[in-house]
């Protein structure tokens, strides 16, 4: 199975698929199979068994664990007609649209003020210009730890954001103000790491992991978090393109024509991926409803 499954990873990312998380769920189920000493083509009961694990896990996951294999026993299917597809809904919806959590201006300032007070020589300086980036573009945080210290383009005042989703390249406009912070953070690094490659880099002049600035955001989030909530780092991409939205509706050129930039803005291939991030927010609600109103006394 595992000659398989890396010939089938192969083949897609030939095609321009990155596959990360879903190829490294995909050789575990490799492993998991070979080991267990299945041998022949594969079985519902194998990609059943592999997908829910562990016991203790949430069914959402195991639902994302099972429709990696379905896509794998699909592809599988077309030389092996033995191939067995498992069912799609064996443990609910494999997709479920998690509540964000919209930052307050204050609950901002509470993160970025909790990022001051890490230990470390460039640490602290780090992440309350990480967070400041994420809050005030909504880049996808594996945007911000990708960048280079030649992506930061102080001269034209803008971000090179180079291959992202679905491989495409970016030029993200900064404001004065957060040209100014990265600014200031360049200096402290090339101070600290003078040869660094990467714009965001830890103490020792390396590239920040994702599984390290999820662990101290855990951290700095602590505050916020309540029974039920847990704010994530993607929230700031959401709160982000809500402030904006709310922002041009309070306008008097208002927000209708100005989605599709957006969108174009936050990297999206299509405005429809872009109302995933707005939210019923109670004053953008209000200020749609003044709108309604006006526009139905005017119509009369």
């Amino acid at each position: 199975m595992i000659a398989q499954v890396r010939a089938y990873l192969a083949r897609r990312r030939s095609l321009g698929f990155r596959l990360q998380s879903e190829g490294n769920l995909l050789l575990d189920f490799a492993r998991h199979a070979d080991q267990s000493g299945h041998r022949g083509p594969l079985t519902k009961k194998l990609a059943v068994t592999w997908a829910s694990l562990p016991a203790s896990a949430d069914r959402l996951y195991w639902a994302r664990r099972l429709e990696v294999v379905r896509t794998l026993a699909k592809h599988l299917a077309i030389t092996e007609p033995r191939t067995e597809i498992p069912p799609r809904y064996v443990f609910g919806p494999a997709h479920r649209r998690p509540r964000p959590f919209i930052y307050s201006a204050r609950q901002n300032a509470q993160i970025m003020a909790g990022a001051r007070r890490l230990p470390g020589k460039l640490r602290p300086f780090t992440f309350q210009t990480l967070l400041g980036l994420l809050s005030c573009t909504g880049l996808r945080i594996s945007e911000a730890l990708r960048l280079k210290v030649a992506d930061v383009d102080f001269d034209q005042g803008l971000l090179v954001v180079r291959e992202s989703k679905f491989q495409r390249t970016r030029l993200v406009p900064l404001h004065p103000t957060a040209q100014n912070a990265l600014r200031a953070y360049a200096r402290r690094r090339q101070h600290c790491s003078p040869l660094a490659q990467h714009f965001f880099t830890s103490d020792r002049g390396k590239g920040l992991g994702y599984c390290v600035v999820r662990k101290i955001f855990a951290q700095l989030r602590a505050p916020l978090a309540g029974k039920g909530c847990r704010p994530r780092i993607h929230d700031l991409r959401h709160t982000f393109t809500c402030r904006v939205l709310q922002r041009w509706q309070s306008s008097s050129k208002g927000a209708q024509s100005r989605v599709l930039i957006l969108s174009r803005y936050l990297g999206h291939g299509h405005v429809n991926d872009t109302y995933w991030y707005l939210h019923a927010l109670p004053d953008l609600m209000a200020e749609a409803g003044e709108r309604f109103e006006q526009f139905h006394y005017e119509d009369s």
